[in-house]
């Protein structure tokens, strides 16, 4: 019986995720953005291994979540489900950044360097990372014209990226990046062709099972069937590069070993 922290899970694939290793008699840590968000889970709450509660738009909240989940014990998989999709503009958090950077990009790797680290992590990514090549030069959109697809794009690359990097830096951790597809979830609207079992599967597969194939780490899986990434997203010299543009950005340092 593994215990399993997912970020965003409240609803949509991250609720899914939790109800799924619940019924298969894991133990989960849910996450949610607000107080209101945590009481709107309900009676589910109380089959979970707990909840943490904070908006990974801002950097202090990130902070914060890590330490409640620290405080909860050392997980054997994380999730790194929240994301936000196409913003209207840039915006700006109380740190000055871009908010699908903040929540999509900075938010995972501070959870990931601030957090006990488990056996097993998962970062959700998306099929649409392959559109995500070059964004080193302008990670927080402070010189170019806001292109909402884009920075999506870029930060599921940054996703697959992050994955791979653990992958090889922290040799005793399984580290994997998945696209669940186009779910039909309140991100992904209800004319999405995935539906929200089959997207939440691989995920909770990475997380929790014993099979030989899902241990595995530095692999990129869509619908339980591994898959070739962007070049980028798989190239040691960007991953090393993003994550010290990461670090010096949040002031959390990755450990490297």
């Amino acid at each position: 019986m593994a215990i399993v922290f997912i970020t965003g899970s409240t609803d949509g694939l991250g609720r899914a995720a939790a109800q799924s290793l619940v019924d298969g008699g894991h133990r989960v840590v849910l996450h949610a953005r607000s107080a209101d968000r945590a009481a709107a889970v309900g009676e589910f709450s109380s089959r979970c291994a707990g909840i943490v509660v904070g908006d990974l738009g801002h950097a202090a909240d990130a902070r914060s979540i890590a330490d409640q989940v620290n405080a909860i014990g050392r997980m054997d998989a994380i999730i790194h489900n929240a994301g936000v999709y196409t913003r209207p503009s840039r915006g700006s958090t109380t740190e000055g950044h871009a908010e699908t950077l903040a929540i999509n990009t900075l938010a995972p790797y501070m959870l990931t360097a601030l957090i006990e680290r488990p056996d097993r992590l998962v970062y959700l990514s998306s099929g649409l990372h392959r559109g995500g090549e070059g964004s080193l030069g302008d990670l927080d959109w402070t010189k170019r014209s806001w292109d909402a697809a884009k920075a999506y794009a870029e930060s599921k690359l940054h996703a697959v990226a992050l994955a791979f990097a653990l992958a090889r830096r922290w040799p005793k951790v399984l580290s994997n990046a998945v696209d669940p597809g186009w779910a039909r979830t309140k991100m992904g609207g209800s004319g999405a062709p995935v539906d929200v079992d089959t997207g939440q599967r691989t995920q909770t597969w990475l997380a929790a099972s014993a099979d030989p194939a899902a241990l595995v780490s530095g692999r990129y899986w869509h619908h339980l069937q591994q898959q070739q990434p962007a070049s980028e997203a798989a190239n040691p010299d960007f991953q090393d590069e993003l994550i010290e543009k990461l670090s010096g950005m949040t002031g959390v340092e990755l450990p490297k070993v």
